[in-house]
């Protein structure tokens, strides 16, 4: 029973696929799922799930006492698009759980952690071409000082008490197996689904806004792939660069035109749009490649295929 994983916000984009990875690795019973909802079918029907709230330290303690956790991911959070309409929400949620967290670490409770950053750390002083590891970070939304605060957090908690904490900087997730959960790269999945169901979308990003991107499989294989490299390949504790694919709207509608022919793309941008232009248009994940053997799997090609087969599958299922 002893050792088992705690996952905090697993009901959520990145954490549904991870919790269920996560227990195709370890064991089903090994994994408890946590959040304060409830989620998918197959998550809440695979293993053990708690009703948690990540601010909530008192039931986070209780939680991880009973069941013998020592390996906790940390995946709650405001993401930034929704963290702008409630600021002080995001930044509270954002950083008393990673504190929470930490401090367990501190205590030698747990003994291992994993707290996601973001591409959302950079802003509009940062390079946007092959933005390096160690840069510039003057973010502009709530959600992105939150992230650059944690990094600084958590580098600092390993260098002063040695708690194992890692962490890398997630760029734009998509995955069609869960609804985004209102961050700025959300179109890069909505266009997926409204090309199946309607043949046309309008973006809220301009046409030119070109973002780093990544496939589900790919952000979970990394952030497993970081928690199993042996601690002295982990060489930075604030948090890794992470890079797979960047593309613009206009690139992934005439990727998309490729198997839909008469899809049409319009473009409306909203205050997402001035978020996407302070952040990079690609990433130097070099850092990642060489410290504990990063590798991307899905290209631009094969991720479209593959939202597209999976997206018309969901539909289908959704209309029985």
């Amino acid at each position: 029973m002893a050792g088992r994983i705690l996952i905090i916000g697993a009901c959520g984009q990145i954490g549904t696929e991870l919790t269920l990875k996560l227990r195709e690795i370890h064991g089903n019973d090994q994994v408890i799922a946590s959040d304060i909802r409830e989620g998918a079918q197959e998550l809440m029907e695979s293993g053990p799930f708690e009703l948690l709230n990540a601010t909530d330290e008192p039931h986070i303690r209780e939680v991880i006492a009973k069941y013998e956790v020592k390996e906790v991911y940390l995946m709650a959070a405001m993401l930034s698009a929704t963290g702008e309409k409630a600021p002080m929400k995001a930044w509270n949620l954002n950083m008393d759980s990673l504190f929470h967290i930490l401090h367990l670490g501190k205590e030698g409770i747990i003994d291992k952690i994993f707290w996601p950053s973001s591409i959302a750390v950079f802003g509009p002083t940062t390079p946007k071409n092959d933005t390096p590891q160690i840069t510039a970070m003057e973010p502009t939304t709530v959600y992105g000082i939150s992230k650059q605060t944690g990094e600084r957090w958590c580098e600092y908690f390993h260098r002063k008490f040695g708690v194992d904490v890692r962490s890398i900087r997630y760029p734009g997730i998509i995955s069609y197996k869960t609804l985004p959960g209102g961050g700025t790269t959300d179109y890069a999945i909505e266009i997926f689904h409204e090309a199946l169901k309607n043949s046309e979308y309008t973006s809220f990003l301009a046409k030119d806004a070109a973002l780093p991107m990544m496939y589900m499989d790919d952000a979970i294989k990394a952030t497993v792939d970081i928690m199993e490299a042996p601690a002295e390949k982990v060489k930075v504790r604030s948090s890794y660069n992470l890079s797979a694919i960047s593309f613009t709207p206009e690139i992934l509608a005439e990727e998309i035109k490729k198997h839909i022919s008469d899809f049409k793309i319009y473009y409306d941008p909203d205050f997402r749009q001035s978020i996407a232009e302070s952040w990079p248009s690609s990433i130097d994940d070099s850092a990642a490649r060489e410290d504990w053997g990063w590798k991307h799997e899905f290209d631009l090609e094969k991720m479209t295929s593959t939202m597209l087969e999976g997206v018309e599958k969901t539909l289908k299922e959704n209309a029985k």
